[in-house]
């Protein structure tokens, strides 16, 4: 099992700045993706932002330029610089992991932290 403790989210006023942090615990081999969606009220979960080992980004349109996905594998954790935060960005973030352990391959999420931009 992985669990997956998400940190950082608040309440910041447009154009600002917050960092989310996402730390990975239990009994796994090793982590080959981490990430981060969004969901706002009344709206699908939607990707953020992706970061493989091997150092591949993906972001959403929205967020290219303004946030920036980062890891430290040493310590299982994933992190989000977000920049220039919009209203349209307030939403509950979550953290992904693809993790490998003796149960397979499988996805985990984090409980998930609330960003709110305001105008």
């Amino acid at each position: 099992q992985v669990q997956l403790v998400e940190s950082g989210g608040g309440l910041v006023q447009a154009g600002g700045s917050l960092r989310l942090s996402c730390t990975a615990s239990g009994s796994f081999f090793r982590i080959p993706a981490m990430g981060w969606y969004r969901q706002a009220p009344g709206k699908q979960r939607e990707l953020v932002a992706t970061l493989t080992t091997g150092g591949s980004t993906n972001y959403a349109d929205s967020v290219k330029g303004r946030f920036t996905i980062s890891r430290d594998n040493a310590k299982n954790t994933v992190y989000l610089q977000m920049n220039s935060l919009r209203p349209e960005d307030t939403a509950v973030y979550y953290c992904n992991a693809d993790a490998l352990s003796a149960l397979g391959y499988l996805g985990y999420w984090g409980q998930g932290t609330q960003v709110t931009v305001s105008s």
